[in-house]
């Protein structure tokens, strides 16, 4: 499906870049290079898909979830990089005001669309992750790309008013910066292995601490290896170490149902050891005495 996708976007962007080029449109030339950057990103999420499907290896024993990640960090910087352009050429063209061919850059802009459209559908339809997410949000960047040069083709076509492409790309600018820097901070704190920002890691540790026959819990750490895919390593301060195999299985259970964490490493210690409460480096949560 991505690389469908891939195929769709940069074989358009071809056509419109040099009808964007031929009609002076920079909303158009914009367009063009936004479904450039879109192919390099479907491209760059095929690949990084395909190698979050390869097993564990002795060197990489955690696989290779983590690309996906690396995928949507390149791609919103790119995203970034390119908005960038489209705004120091947008001010140029507001203080020289350029000729543009209204009905080509319609034209194009219309067909621009509905290529953008169905790779925004084709992309619904698959697999719904961080790095396929990164995919669609330049496909849904370059869609608005396209009406907003589609909008001044068609008011420089019954107006003549060229100030209106760069206007719009400016405008369109704008609201991709939003998007880039959003899927940025999630994409850096996945690779920083942050907590993610659904779990709070209070929440689990009280949670944990609920479960009969644990004491306390601490040194609790929570992160992300793939983006749909948590970890979890903690210290359970257990009252009786003999039932540390029926206190793990509820344990394992618990945060199945709860949390949505299939893969957690704890590691049992005696009640009657010392432990280190509130160390910066951990989360420690103390099951209430029973009465």
């Amino acid at each position: 499906m991505l690389w469908l996708a891939t195929g769709l976007t940069l074989a358009y962007a071809g056509i419109e870049a040099g009808v964007g080029w031929w009609a002076g449109s920079l909303a158009l030339v914009a367009d063009a290079g936004h479904m450039v950057n879109d192919a390099a990103a479907l491209a760059l999420a095929a690949i990084a898909a395909w190698l979050a499907r390869r097993p564990a290896s002795i060197r990489h024993s955690y696989g290779f979830g983590r690309a996906e990640f690396l995928a949507a960090l390149l791609n919103s910087l790119a995203l970034l990089i390119l908005v960038a352009w489209i705004a120091v050429s947008a001010v140029q063209r507001l203080h020289t005001s350029q000729p543009v061919s209204g009905v080509a850059v319609s034209v194009s802009a219309g067909v621009g669309l509905a290529v953008n459209l169905l790779v925004a559908w084709l992309l619904r339809r698959g697999e719904r992750n961080l790095n396929v997410r990164a995919a669609l949000l330049h496909v849904l960047g370059d869609l608005l790309g396209s009406v907003a040069a589609l909008l001044s083709g068609v008011i420089i076509a019954f107006t003549g008013w060229t100030p209106i492409d760069p206007l719009l790309s400016l405008g369109i600018s704008a609201l991709i910066v939003v998007s880039s820097l959003r899927l940025l901070r999630q994409a850096l704190h996945g690779l920083m292995e942050g907590t993610p920002f659904s779990i709070a890691p209070e929440d689990v540790g009280k949670t944990l601490a609920t479960v009969p026959g644990v004491a306390s819990v601490h040194d609790l750490h929570i992160w992300n290896v793939a983006p749909e895919q948590v970890m979890l390593s903690a210290h359970l301060v257990v009252r009786d170490l003999r039932q540390w195999e029926t206190v793990l299985d509820a344990c394992h259970a618990l945060l199945g149902e709860r949390f949505n964490i299939q893969h957690a490493t704890l590691q049992p210690e005696p009640e009657t050891r010392t432990v280190r409460w509130l160390d910066p480096q951990s989360v420690g949560l103390k099951r209430n005495s029973p009465s």
